[in-house]
């Protein structure tokens, strides 16, 4: 069987190392454009800024290593050029000399990734992309003795970027044309990432778009001309689909190839995966891209199976992901609030602020969590966690659940592993089950913090029950102060009327409901206390 493979990284090395184990016969050619196969993608980011110091480290496999281990006939510097699918041949240009040559498949297997967005700016010729090895080499070798930077994009690659450009001594500015960075975070959840940017020197330009580049500055939307002895587009990326299309494979109306549960393309001999196709979403079912390695090294792995006659099937997508920020670990699962309520839906929400371990014990840190669900069925849609250190560990523990059918309240019943320099009794995942019970059995009501000012417009007051000197450092306008520990005492000093009471993170604010509901007040406990409310509106 002659086996041809498109792309010679994450989903197309997969493919082939996964194929070889499973068939020792067949001939297995990998046709890759650039001058590297099986480099760390993901770590291009940290070579330009030196955290990975040996360009070497990126390079994980060469064409001899890989023809001496899986005996695979990897052409690097090789570009494919055209498909013909009746005689089942694919046309390939060595980009060195030019020369053409025409490869025969029984099965023929694309995985190109993804291509940068380039918008027809002014001058964005002069952009710098980071897709391979190549790109890196080209980003550090204009990164050294320049002073000024400014990258455009504030996804996860233009924040690893701008990172590590930083690290490199460079003045950077991210502009991002959005009111936010990192989009498939909710507001309030990404306004760490925003203040650590700012901490860190970046000039962060939000709402903002770059209307030019020159020889030596951009000029953005604002009217401002920036300094950028570096600009680095890293706006997204869309599926690379010219080879697909120009053979007239189908294509989905999210712009990648369409492929089937066994990841066929519309012509049998065609498989497709990683970030050039679209995938099943989980929660809806719909097309999706989601361009992460996870799924598109599976998605290679299961082409092989495929081809060497394995029953298998390809998994719909959660999109987990995580990416750190000048320390902060930012993951996030499922869909975000924002996008739940743009399709219609009202999750019931939950956000908490727990310590990532024990507080007792030394170098504990605050988390931010956020978790959305179906309040209907208690199915978890998403969730989202922000802090210094945990935050992986929970997302994953989360997105594990969200695969193996869990539901929220379900969460507090997992059996975590637990030292008090790892975590807590009551791990953080655990308590984000234990308020879903709370909430799902109407124990407690709570509303959410862009509710707050129309609620009191509506005649409830805010009950503040912190210290008066927490009280005295911030707080919501209009708010009555009175302590937890002092509500039994000064029970004619609460407020007539519909209350909505509050802490800093929602625990101390969960007992006052409790007892002033039990009084006979009518009370709604704010999600997340004063820090979500603080972090969403600036204050």
């Amino acid at each position: 069987m002659n086996v041809v493979i498109i792309g010679g990284v994450a989903a197309g090395m997969s493919a082939a190392a996964r194929l070889r184990r499973l068939d020792e016969s067949a001939r297995i050619t990998v046709v890759e454009r650039s001058g590297h196969v099986s480099f760390a993608s993901c770590g291009l980011p940290y070579h330009v800024g030196g955290v990975i110091q040996e360009r070497s480290a990126l390079l994980l496999q060469t064409p001899d290593a890989l023809r001496a281990k899986f005996d695979l006939d990897v052409r690097v510097g090789t570009e494919a050029v055209r498909i013909d699918r009746e005689g089942r041949r694919v046309v390939i240009r060595h980009l060195e000399s030019g020369q053409e040559e025409e490869l025969p498949y029984d099965a023929l297997v694309l995985a190109p990734g993804a291509r940068p967005v380039r918008p027809p700016i002014p001058g964005i010729e002069r952009a710098l992309a980071l897709r391979d090895v190549e790109d890196t080499d080209a980003m550090v070798a204009a990164a050294r003795g320049a002073r000024t930077a400014v990258v455009v994009g504030g996804g996860f690659i233009g924040l690893e970027v701008a990172e590590n450009l930083l690290h490199r001594g460079l003045a950077v500015t991210l502009v991002e044309a959005t009111a936010q960075v990192l989009a498939p975070l909710d507001p309030e959840m990404v306004a760490p990432v925003h203040r650590v940017l700012r901490e860190a020197g970046i000039d962060l330009r939000l709402s903002t778009s770059v209307t030019a580049i020159g020889e030596d500055a951009v000029q953005l939307s604002t009217g401002d001309h920036v300094p950028a002895d570096v600009v680095v587009a890293a706006i997204g990326v869309r599926p690379e689909t010219t080879l697909a299309e120009a053979a007239g494979l189908e294509l989905g109306e999210r712009g990648g190839i369409l492929v089937d549960d066994r990841l066929q393309t519309s012509d049998p001999a065609i498989y497709a995966a990683g970030d050039a196709v679209e995938k099943r979403d989980a929660l809806d079912g719909s097309d999706v891209l989601v361009p992460l390695a996870n799924t598109a090294n599976l998605q290679g792995r299961r082409i092989a199976d495929v081809i060497a006659g394995r029953e298998v099937s390809d998994r719909p997508v959660l999109g987990t992901a995580v990416v750190g920020v000048l320390g902060l670990q930012v993951a996030t699962v499922g869909w975000s609030e924002k996008r739940l309520r743009a399709a219609g839906h009202e999750p019931r929400i939950i956000h908490t602020h727990p310590l990532n371990h024990a507080g007792y014990y030394p170098g504990a840190t605050a988390l931010a969590l956020k978790l959305l669900v179906d309040p209907e069925t208690d199915a978890i849609l998403g969730a989202q966690a922000v802090g210094r250190e945990g935050a992986d560990k929970r997302i994953d523990v989360i997105a594990t659940a969200m695969r193996g059918g869990l539901t929220a309240r379900e969460l507090a019943e997992l059996e975590l592993s637990y030292a008090p320099q790892f975590g807590s009794a009551k791990d953080p995942v655990n308590m984000l089950g234990f308020v879903d019970e709370n909430l799902a059995t109407r124990l407690e009501v709570t509303v959410q913090w862009h509710e707050v000012a129309a609620a009191q417009e509506a005649g409830e007051v805010v009950l503040d029950v912190r210290t008066p000197e927490e009280f005295a450092r911030g707080a919501i306008p209009g708010a009555v102060n009175i302590p937890v520990d002092e509500l039994r005492s000064r029970a004619d000093d609460v407020p007539e009327g519909d209350l909505i009471v509050h802490c800093a993170v929602g625990i101390r604010a969960h007992v006052a409901a409790q007892l002033l509901g039990q009084q006979g007040r009518r009370v709604r406990n704010l999600d997340g206390g004063y820090t979500t409310w603080a972090a969403a509106t600036g204050a």
